[in-house]
């Protein structure tokens, strides 16, 4: 059946969503096999990529531990579509000339929009744990999408005051702990996909307050400024939970461990506390400890206040 598929096959979503809940999988496990993104698989479930490459419905199958026939359309993946669903021939010559019109308004409109922001623009979006406990440490991310031609940029990052950045990949051209202001110079033909760094919470910070992150990408496309926001997340609450607990039960499990290690690998250049995380993990829960300031594993994951 695998050297009889198509280069490109129709998914059941259906199927794909029963069998992995039948067997108790979840879509971040899937994905992590599979590498795409949760929202790939829930757009697979949901048929809204119907069609696929063969490449990943195999990886799909795989994951899924069955064969690929059961999630493809039919079990061939031959992408059909009923007649019933087609307009009719004398509503299509009818709208034709139509569409072409508006077809080449739009593209008089992309060529024009082409020309006043090119495509080499830039995108940033951050990623921001759920919670921060007063006087830990966490992990921020700031992915980043620019065009082929990019003209180098910058990338400031604001974080609340009193708190404190104390390790970056790469290291920032500037920084002020004192206002929580960061800069990355990204030079001209460097390709940067993420920028992370850790972050030392305010050891006075006020528990369940929010902590707000605010940003800005200033790119330079052929020499003309276009500052752009930092997209994503800009708040977390301050609460003594670990920030890899997404939560707030004071476990991490299975799931929450998989995207830690998400986590861990992407800010690889960085010292994360993965020892810590695995012993959380192995007893099956953690609670604050009062006197140090740190969180400690323990085997009762709801410990009194």
């Amino acid at each position: 059946m695998t050297q009889m598929l198509p280069p490109t096959v129709c998914l059941d979503g259906s199927a794909v969503r029963r069998i992995r809940e039948e067997k108790k999988l979840t879509q971040l496990y899937v994905a992590k096999v599979v590498g795409v993104t949760t929202d790939t698989i829930s757009r697979w479930e949901n048929n809204r990529y119907p069609s696929i490459k063969r490449e990943n419905a195999l990886r799909l199958a795989e994951s899924l531990e069955v064969p690929v026939e059961e999630i493809l359309q039919g079990g061939t993946g031959a992408c059909s579509i009923p007649e019933s669903t087609l307009p009719p021939r004398r509503l299509i010559l009818r709208v034709a000339p139509l569409f072409l019109v508006l077809f080449a308004v739009a593209a008089v409109i992309f060529f024009v929009q082409q020309q006043q922001s090119p495509a080499d623009s830039l995108k940033a979006e951050r990623v921001l744990p759920s919670y921060a406990a007063p006087g830990s440490i966490i992990p921020v991310q700031v992915r980043l999408e620019a065009g082929a031609e990019m003209k180098g940029f910058i990338l400031r990052e604001h974080f609340p005051p009193g708190w404190k950045l104390i390790e970056a990949s790469p290291p920032p051209s500037s920084l002020d702990n004192v206002e929580g202001t960061a800069r990355w110079i990204v030079k001209p033909g460097e390709e940067r996909r993420l920028i992370a760094y850790l972050v030392q919470v305010d050891s006075d910070a006020a528990l369940g307050q929010e902590g707000t992150f605010n940003g800005e990408a200033i790119a330079n496309p052929n020499g003309r400024n276009s500052p752009s926001p930092v997209t994503g997340a800009t708040q977390l609450r301050i609460a003594r939970f670990q920030w890899a607990d997404l939560n707030g039960d004071n476990v991490i499990d299975d799931s929450e461990m998989l995207q830690a290690s998400d986590t861990v690998d992407r800010m690889k250049d960085i010292h994360l506390n993965w020892r810590q995380l695995e012993e959380i993990w192995d007893s099956g829960g953690y609670r604050w400890d009062e006197r140090r300031e740190k969180f400690i594993p323990s085997r009762d994951p709801h410990p009194s206040p």
